[in-house]
Formats: structure tokens, sequence, C-alpha cells
């Protein structure tokens, strides 16, 4: 008597992972790829810095070349001009140099650093407070609810940019820690705010009960239960948070309560280049044109997240 072979059940290839199913859609969006594909570019410039200033441009983001001749087009000229005026884009400086002779792509490369360090980490601490907030507010309501609630109210009561501008002139002027701490402070409101609505829904349905019927706890339910289902709210507003603490952080540093020099930052960068932006424009626009395409690319992420966890797009495809 011959043993049958046992049959062996084939995956069918049509069926995905969430995670699979969710990257399919955002990889239908050309902007949202553009926006992505621009922003891994600029984590490689910023990350590979040192490097790239240096064996590729052959530069400084430093060093001040005041009193240095280069050669352009035959001739040799002043790096900076008797009447203070910089060099404007040459092959020796692509993007031209500032008022004291400093490589301005070189300057600009070194301020994706600061401005991408500090938004990212400002973010991320934004994500913990507003996170821990709102789950607080909205699982257990009552007092929690109360409390926090009313002053999250209040916080978002204050203008955004004069509450940071309080905080920066309080705090330490020109500190890493101290800026991802002020983002983080004016920021974390609008998550708690978002995961307290979802987790008010979230806390009726059908799984929250079964589970406490199994005999889970509150710790279990929260981390087991209710984070899962928030991935997507976070996601979508962490890369639209991290965009609007560029331009904060920026503003900062325009405004002087920010990054300070000689650190280059893309904020201070143009506040520099103010006084003579008729006649060195390059100073002010490529720095200017750095923080609208990595905003830009952000909101073009954002937004293709948001569309690739939207319900809707997922029972269309």
């Amino acid at each position: 008597m011959s043993a049958e072979p046992i049959p062996v059940l084939a995956l069918d290839p049509a069926v995905r992972s969430p995670a699979a199913d969710v990257w399919r859609r955002f990889a239908a969006d050309p902007w949202a790829m553009s926006g992505l594909a621009f922003l891994a570019l600029m984590l490689l410039a910023a990350l590979a810095a040192p490097l790239l200033v240096k064996d590729v441009l052959h530069q400084s983001a430093f060093r001040q070349r005041v009193m240095d001749r280069v050669t352009v087009g035959g001739r040799e000229v002043d790096v900076v001009s008797d009447l203070g005026i910089p060099i404007g884009p040459t092959p020796e400086f692509p993007l031209g140099a500032d008022l004291v002779g400093r490589d301005v792509l070189s300057r600009i490369i070194y301020g994706a650093r600061i401005s991408l360090a500090i938004s990212g980490f400002g973010t991320l601490l934004a994500l913990l407070l507003g996170l821990a907030a709102g789950l607080l507010a909205g699982f257990y309501r009552g007092v929690w609810d109360t409390v926090i609630s009313r002053f999250v109210d209040a916080m978002m009561a204050i203008p955004v940019l004069l509450l940071a501008i309080a905080l920066a002139s309080v705090l330490r002027q020109g500190n890493l820690l101290m800026m991802v701490l002020i983002l983080a402070l004016v920021n974390w409101t609008y998550l708690a705010r978002i995961v307290r609505a979802e987790v008010l829904s979230l806390r009726e349905r059908d799984f929250v009960e079964a589970a406490r019927a199994l005999g889970a706890n509150d710790a279990a339910i929260l981390a087991k239960h209710l984070l899962p289902n928030l991935v997507g709210p976070v996601i979508v507003f962490a890369t639209l948070s991290m965009a609007g603490n560029i331009l904060l952080e920026s503003a900062l540093s325009f405004l002087g309560v920010g990054i300070q020099p000689p650190t280059p930052s893309w904020g201070n960068m143009i506040q520099e280049g103010l006084p003579l932006y008729n006649v060195a424009w390059w100073i002010t626009l490529f720095p200017g044109i750095a923080i609208i395409l990595t905003v830009l690319s952000l909101n073009l992420v954002g937004d293709g997240v948001k569309h690739a966890l939207d319900p809707r797009a997922r029972s269309a495809a």
C-alpha cells in the first residue's frame, strides 16, 4: 500500500501583507516618490557632509577667504571685493561666496545636517509627548482627560512662533538640544489632540472589549491593541510636522534666537545675506530654495502616506 502524497497548499501571490499593500499604493504616486528621492539625497549629503565638502568640493564651510583671489575667465579676482561684495557663482564657488568668503554650497550642505537633525529629533520628541498625553486623556478620560485637554487648549491658544521665540529667549540660544526641546514643546499638542480623538473611538470597539474579557490589563490594551491602530495618523503627522519644524527652526535662526553663527543654518544664512540681497542675491536665494524643496518634499511624502493608508484607497486597489 503506497502512501499518498500530502498536498501542498501554495500561497496565493495576489495576497499581500498590509505593509506591502501600503508601499505599493505609495510607490504608485510619482510625486510622493519624487519627494522621497529628494529627501534621501538630502539625507545622504547631510550625513556625508565632511567628506563631500572636503573631497568633492575641495572647500570648507567655515574658512573665511576674504583676502583670497581666484582665477575666473583667465583673470584673478578677489573672493570679496574692496566694496565688500562677494564673488558670485563660479567653477570654484558653484553657488557663490558669502560676505566673508565662505563657500555657500558647502554651508548649505552643512546646514542640511542642522535642519534635518533638529527637525527630526524635535518631531520624535513631540511624538513621544503627544502620544503619551493623547493615550492618557483618551483611554482613562475623567480627570486625566480634563487636565490634559485644558492644558492642550491653553498651549494651542498661544501663536506657535511667539511661543517658540519666548522659549528660545529664555533657554540657551544656539544649543542644538535646546532647539530640539523647543520644537517638541510647541508641536506635541497637535498630536495629543489627534491621538485623544482616535483613542476615544477605538476604546469602544469590540476588539478592546474582547481583550478586557480575556483579562488583558490596561498596559497590554494600550500597547497591543491601540498603538498599532495609531500608526497611520502618527506617520502622517510626523512627516507634516517635520516640514513645519524646518520652517520654524529657520525662522528662529533668521530672527537670531536659533542656531548662532558660525554654525551654518539655512535660516541664519538668509539673515546674513539679507543686507546685500540686491547685489549678492545668491547668499539668500539658494538657502531659501533648499528650505522650499525640503519642505515641499516632506509635504509630498506626507500626502502620499496619507493616501496609501486611506481605507478607501485600499478598497479601490
